[in-house]
């Protein structure tokens, strides 16, 4: 039994990873853990490829969490206008610049992202550190020191 709940584990990590199939929605009839274990092999599946990759924890709608991992090369800037975005630094230190302007902005639904933003306020983060960004504020990740992994979720705003 444990050795099949590990194989279809690391089968939905995979196809999570490799943008295949969305997992399931957390199940609302009960508690969910997602232990050390599964965060070390979901961190061990993502892409390094690419400037970042993300596989999916939790989805219990509205609200969604997401491990993810940015490599230390250019990362693009977002803006979220329904919904605001918390992180937690895993692994990593660096800078996440937040507010000023996207300034290559293109708008996709509710969200605008480009490569570059002008102006706002730098925070420097290391690991065990929360990053709150409230909806419409630009944020981007910059300065990476290093792989960084955080921890994202997304908080949609009130009604």
């Amino acid at each position: 039994m444990r050795l099949m709940a590990a194989v279809m584990g690391c089968v939905g990590l995979l196809s999570a990873s490799l943008g295949a199939q969305a997992p399931a929605p957390t199940d609302r009839s009960r508690a969910t853990l997602f232990t050390s274990a599964d965060l070390k092999a979901a961190l061990g599946a993502l892409a390094t490829d690419r400037p970042s990759a993300a596989v999916r924890v939790f989805s219990l709608d509205p609200y969604n969490v997401a491990v993810e991992q940015r490599q230390p090369r250019p990362q693009g800037a977002a803006a979220h206008a329904d919904r605001a975005e918390l992180f937690y630094v895993i692994e990593g230190s660096g800078t996440m610049l937040t507010g000023g302007a996207i300034t290559d902005g293109k708008e996709n639904g509710p969200n605008t992202q480009g490569t570059t933003i002008s102006g706002g306020t730098r925070l420097a983060f290391n690991p065990g550190d929360f990053i709150m960004v409230p909806s419409g504020v630009p944020h981007q990740f910059v300065d990476l020191a290093g792989p960084v992994r955080v921890m994202s979720m997304y908080l949609p705003n009130a009604r």
